[in-house]
């Protein structure tokens, strides 16, 4: 049992608030995930989600190897914000867990709006997280870092 959950990954998978043009300065910069432009792997320094350093690097890498967009997403440390089961889960099993969705406008309203092709890519991403993962979790070093090589 201890093996598989050392070996197990969770994607929490979820929906990210896009930076909207008149909030802006509710998101840190570098971080403001805009429609359309690919799923976002969420971080937040208050812990409210599970995202890591080497689980977003090892994320970045598959999207990288196959052409898919991703974007970073992170909401000012001084600003509230949600959760996600992620943190829950990672915290009682111990599994590896990236935080991350596709971005929308509006969320929680009757005029809730994303991308078009947000959801294409993020079923691009999780197929090839089933198809590869294992090749890229393998290439992590003890160190966290990931040879970035092709397989």
């Amino acid at each position: 049992m201890e093996r598989c959950v050392a070996e197990s990954f969770l994607l929490s998978a979820d929906q990210v608030h896009a930076v909207h043009p008149n909030y802006t300065s509710k998101h840190e910069q570098g971080f403001q995930p805009a429609l359309n432009g690919g799923v976002a792997i969420k971080h937040n320094s208050n812990q409210r989600y599970a995202t890591t350093a080497v689980g977003a690097a090892m994320v970045r890498e598959l999207a990288r190897r196959n052409g898919i967009p991703i974007q970073e997403v992170m909401v000012r440390n001084d600003s509230p914000c949600g959760s996600t089961i992620g943190p829950i889960i990672s915290a009682n099993t111990a599994i590896r867990t990236v935080d991350l969705g596709c971005p929308q406008l509006s969320m929680h309203s009757i005029r809730e709006m994303g991308g078009a092709e947000d959801p294409y890519n993020a079923v691009k991403l999780y197929g090839a997280f089933y198809e590869q993962f294992a090749g890229i979790d393998a290439s992590t070093k003890d160190d966290g870092a990931i040879d970035s090589e092709e397989e």
